[in-house]
């Protein structure tokens, strides 16, 4: 009886064995087409009772996939994703900018604003060609702003997705966190999860395209998820990241600096921003987008229009209109005029500038130099020859001349914006500069050098060509933008700077003997960027320093925290601002902002086609006259578009001379490069990744013909103990009725 009871124990261990087989059959063939779902393979183990066969046992229920492939998998998809998640962006620049060649594109519009310059120095005294000209410098400073737009409206939009993509991970891993609990909590009444684990890696494969992760599993099946960089992403108590988006950006804007808000690992302090750290996935894609791939753009556009501006400018600054201005007003800033110096021709001590009044016929009326009246007791109470010479003195001189020559309502002030203002108040004279060589009457005309001492303490800062061009009396470009951002060249990562002190202001320090943060600082040799942008920071009142990848390399910026104009000096002797750093007035936003004069813009006549000459033939010794048709400026402004200028290194390009058209070939080239670049990378690592999602599918998928043999034996063991059972129950009948 008992050896039967046991064979009845037995067969029914097998019945329900194989019930629970054909089961997870069932479940492998319904999800065959399930995203995620891996095959379910049952483990069987036969039973002993001391020692007695006792039947079988299902030992556990597998999932039958590839670990270590997964983790290659996922590490891949991440590669993918930072690849594909650049597609539509590199997309959109290439339609917005279009190609050298297009119609609408910058280095189209800058050849047809050359043009436009060359028709003008044909027919200098045309009004047509002269409209023309401010026409096609307009419909180049229109693109080059809707460019500079754009950058900005796309690393806006970066930094929005980004806000989605946190909030994304911060979905994901909660999933996960709640998974792991199930999963442990499933495990130790020992019940199947591997549905479970399903779940779970399929929230793992979503986070891998998001961000970079690593993972691994504990003993009781838990898994713990961090990125590369080392941030835990799901433990116990997984933390929640954030990003607060921005609500604009400007050309200025960086993560570097502090505007941008970081990406945080639980609480928001800047040791647990995560942003420089990530390596792979959608989130790594938009990073680079926002801090890399459209800033380098962005100070590719500021290079080409800040040389753009200062070269046109140098030219029209050295002429005038025909016959000259009735009023003027400079672009540079003076913070402290009557503590700022510039000093004449300080290398050689010869330059002069002419000053000159015109009637309307553009004969000369009243001639003098800059050294004359300064030198002169009447009009500069005899100060040094050549300097040195603050800015308000330069501009009282100035103004008792004009006063005594051309009315006594003329002036020439530093206005409430620190800017020299001329104005003559008569409409019978007209006012023009000439830079020359020497002081005596027509002299060779060449730019003067004005030597400027921007902080007032004895040592040059700052050498400019041009007595106009140093004031920015006759820009043709303006950008009015306020000295309140510096930076250096870029730099490479390995720079270090030589010894040096410098001294800081701003209009409430200047003149005052105390510097911004009460005294000069020193930098120490062999400090590095990062180590000089700490230094000033804690240092100076007012200054943040910090470092901004720019390309390949770095740039120092500072900025002033108020928004003022200040000034960055070095001791005498010292280089680091010079030729370390070539520290400079940042050209960043320059191309948001640029602008054809606004008089210049509403009148082209006002345009600097000529200069003043001068022929010794008229009057006793000779005289300075205006010609209408006088085409001098016109022909050097239609140079500066022909011939080749320097531009330095900047956003990923490097140094290079060529013409501005060129230049703005190789910005667009360069992006069409770095898209083509990108699309061939996905393109290899699309490839990829469906190779190893086809082996691993091939080891974890479900294949319809193997579970169609496993249903075939699964059943008939079934049945087989199905009969068994039988045989046993009609066995157990015969027995009864045998004792019976």
């Amino acid at each position: 009886m008992g050896d039967i009871t046991q064979a009845l124990r037995t067969a029914q261990s097998g019945l329900l064995v194989n019930q629970q087989a054909l089961n997870t059959v069932s479940n492998n063939i319904a999800n065959v087409n399930t995203p995620g779902y891996s095959k379910k393979v049952v483990n069987f183990e036969n039973v002993a009772v001391a020692g007695v066969p006792a039947g079988v046992k299902i030992s556990s229920v597998m999932r039958q996939l590839d670990e270590g492939l997964l983790k290659t998998l996922r590490i891949e998809n991440g590669e993918l994703a930072t690849f594909t998640g650049k597609e539509d962006t590199y997309q959109r620049l290439q339609e917005l900018f279009g190609a050298p060649g297009e119609n609408t594109s910058i280095s189209h519009l800058l050849e047809k604003f050359g043009e436009a310059s060359e028709l003008l120095a044909v027919n200098p005294d045309q009004t047509l060609e002269a409209a023309e000209f401010v026409r096609r410098a307009e419909d180049l400073i229109v693109k080059i702003q809707g460019m500079s737009e754009s950058i900005q409206d796309l690393r806006l939009q970066a930094d929005q997705k980004i806000t989605d993509v946190v909030s994304q991970i911060n979905t994901i891993t909660s999933k996960i966190d709640q998974l792991n609990d199930d999963i442990i909590s499933n495990s130790t009444v020992s019940r199947d999860v591997t549905d479970l684990r399903d779940q779970r890696d399929l929230e793992l494969d979503k986070l891998s395209k998001l961000v970079d992760i690593r993972y691994f599993y504990r003993s009781d099946g838990d898994v713990v998820v961090f990125t590369s960089g080392g941030r835990t992403l799901v433990d116990t108590v997984p933390p929640v990241l954030s990003h607060v988006g921005a609500a604009s950006l400007t050309p200025t804007s960086t993560h570097a600096e502090g505007d941008i808000n970081g990406i945080y690992v639980g609480t928001a302090i800047e040791s647990n921003d995560m942003t420089d750290e990530v390596r792979e996935g959608e989130l790594k894609a938009l990073i680079d987008l926002r801090d890399t791939v459209l800033t380098d753009l962005q100070s590719q556009l500021d290079e080409l229009t800040a040389e753009l501006r200062d070269s046109v400018n140098q030219v029209h600054n050295r002429g005038t209109s025909f016959p000259g201005v009735q009023s003027a007003t400079g672009t540079r800033n003076f913070i402290k005029p009557g503590t700022q110096t510039i000093k004449l021709d300080n290398t050689n001590g010869v330059d002069d500038v002419a000053i000159i009044l015109f009637d309307s016929t553009g004969d000369q009326s009243a001639a003098t130099t800059l050294n004359t009246i300064m030198d002169s007791s009447v009009y500069g109470a005899d100060l040094a020859s050549h300097g040195t010479w603050t800015i308000t003195e330069v501009a009282t001189a100035l103004q008792s001349w004009l006063q005594a020559n051309a009315s006594s309502s003329s002036t020439a002030t530093i206005n409430t914006d620190g800017k020299l203002q001329i104005d003559l108040n008569t409409t019978t004279l007209n006012l023009a500069f000439r830079d020359e060589t020497a002081t005596a009457n027509g002299s060779t005309a060449a730019d003067a050098e004005i030597a400027f001492d921007s902080n007032g303490d004895g040592n040059i800062d700052e050498t400019v060509s041009g007595f106009s061009s140093f004031f920015g009396l006759n820009d043709f470009f303006v950008d009015n933008l306020a000295d309140n951002v510096y930076e250096s060249s870029v730099l490479e990562s390995s720079f270090t700077s030589t010894a040096a002190t410098l001294t800081f202001h701003d209009a409430t320090t200047l003149g005052t003997g105390t510097p911004l943060g009460g005294a000069t600082l020193t930098i120490a040799a062999g400090s590095s960027l990062a180590d000089m942008a700490t230094s000033i920071t804690n240092t100076v009142t007012n200054i943040t320093a910090t470092v901004v990848p720019d390309g390949s390399g770095s740039r120092l910026r500072l900025s002033h925290d108020n928004g003022s104009s200040f000034t960055v000096t070095q001791a005498a002797g010292n280089t680091l601002l010079t030729t370390g750093t070539s520290m400079h007035v940042a050209d960043v936003r320059v191309s948001s902002t640029l602008a054809v004069r606004s008089d210049i813009a509403s009148a082209p006549s006002r345009i600097a086609t000529g200069m003043p000459q001068y022929d010794t033939s008229i009057g006793a010794s000779g005289q300075y006259y205006m010609s209408v048709a006088d085409d001098t400026i016109a022909q050097q402004m239609a140079a500066v578009f022909s011939t080749g200028n320097v531009f330095d290194t900047s956003g990923g390009l490097p140094a290079m001379t060529s013409t501005f058209a060129e230049y703005a070939s190789s910005i667009l080239a360069n992006n069409a490069n770095l898209a083509g670049v990108n699309e061939r990378q996905a393109e290899s690592q699309t490839s990829l990744t469906e190779s190893l999602q086809f082996k691993s599918d091939s080891v974890r998928g479900v294949n319809l013909d193997e579970e169609m043999a496993n249903l075939i034996v699964f059943e008939q063991s079934f049945a087989a103990a199905a009969r068994v059972i039988s045989v046993i129950q009609n066995m157990m009948e015969t027995l009864e009725r045998a004792i019976s």
